[in-house]
């Protein structure tokens, strides 16, 4: 089965679920159209580097397509839906936003719609997302085959019910910017000891590249641990910092903050 899809925006997520599905799946793509009508520039990058169609009213090309992904802002959805409400026949309708559930998206699109949420995270753009994913209430074993084909094109996946999607999202979708921060926050004071930006970026990374693939073994994240930390060591010592900086706690509480606003509820 060959599908022609319709990308509603062309951000970096876009972006990376286009790349994947050309690099790993065209022979099961007959077309991919994309829309952008903030910046007609973008559509021409997409359009040069990958060969898709840039499209300025996808109002034309709806019936010829078979699934839509939405991947604009979770702001822009109720104008876009309210629009797609007239045109949709029989197309699967599926979004990467945080905070758009298939439930959301049903109120809008005539009874009937095949709907889908995956929740992506940036790794999509090396096909290393953990994307999470589920199915509003009027799906077939064609639309299971479809969601495959998008996030099999970015990394691995697991299919999870809404209101888990709602409560992991932090957890895979914004965490790796908790991370990041971690490791500006190292390269900032390796820095502090009169290295090089440089060599600083590079020491970070190089540690958090090997951090990760011990993770990777058959060790937990605790016994890692505590495999680096002598009791009344040097790391002990640091370990003590971050505990009575309450580090843990900073986490956890950056977790819920990001499920509650994803959800709209601050």
């Amino acid at each position: 089965m060959k599908n022609s899809i319709l990308f509603i925006g062309a951000g970096r997520m876009a972006e990376a679920i286009i790349a994947g599905l050309i690099t790993s799946s065209h022979e099961q793509i007959n077309s991919i159209y994309v829309s952008n009508q903030k910046n007609t520039e973008r559509l021409q990058e997409l359009a040069t580097k990958y060969q898709v169609q840039p499209i300025d009213n996808y109002d034309d090309i709806i019936e010829k397509v078979d699934m839509i992904v939405l991947a604009m802002p979770p702001s822009e959805h109720e104008g876009v839906l309210n629009k797609l409400k007239h045109l949709i026949t029989s197309q699967f309708v599926v979004t990467v936003a945080a905070g758009i559930s298939p439930s959301f998206i049903e109120r809008y699109l005539p009874g009937g719609t095949a709907v889908g949420w995956i929740m992506p995270n940036t790794a999509a753009m090396v096909k290393h997302s953990i994307s999470l994913y589920t199915y509003g209430s009027s799906v077939s074993e064609k639309h299971h085959m479809q969601m495959e084909l998008l996030v099999n094109s970015i990394g691995t996946s697991l299919y999870c019910s809404e209101e888990e999607i709602h409560n992991l999202t932090a957890i895979t979708g914004s965490a790796p910017a908790f991370l990041y921060l971690f490791v500006e926050s190292l390269i900032e004071q390796t820095e502090q000891y009169n290295v090089s930006r440089e060599t600083a970026e590079k020491l970070v990374k190089e540690m958090v590249f090997g951090s990760v693939e011990m993770l990777k073994g058959n060790y937990s994240p605790k016994e890692l641990r505590e495999q680096v930390t002598t009791p009344g060591g040097a790391t002990a010592e640091g370990i003590k910092i971050l505990r009575t900086g309450n580090f843990v706690e900073l986490l956890q509480e950056a977790v819920i903050a990001t499920n509650k606003k994803a959800k709209g509820e601050n």
